[in-house]
């Protein structure tokens, strides 16, 4: 199966979401490990997500993050709307 491109508009919001998930995370003070680990993820997909590289990862991936980080869906999707230029 073959995979469409991201957009530009896809990386930037994947990059806001991982960028999200760690400001929360070390604002925590929680460790990568511990997050994953309580959100039923590898370390590596973590950081993955942290750091843009994984942009569009799982509904049910984010959906266990944000419970494992205490953010709702709803404030994820407002801080990682694009905004129009």
């Amino acid at each position: 199966m073959v995979r469409t491109p991201l957009t530009p508009e896809e990386h930037e919001r994947g990059e806001r979401l991982g960028s999200l998930l760690r400001e929360t995370r070390t604002f925590a003070g929680r460790t990568m490990a511990d997050v994953a680990a309580c959100a039923g993820l590898s370390a590596e997909t973590l950081r993955k997500i942290e750091t843009g590289r994984a942009p569009t990862p799982a509904f049910f991936t984010v959906a266990a993050l944000a419970g494992t980080l205490g953010l709702s869906l709803d404030e994820l999707i407002v801080r990682c709307e694009l905004v129009p230029v």
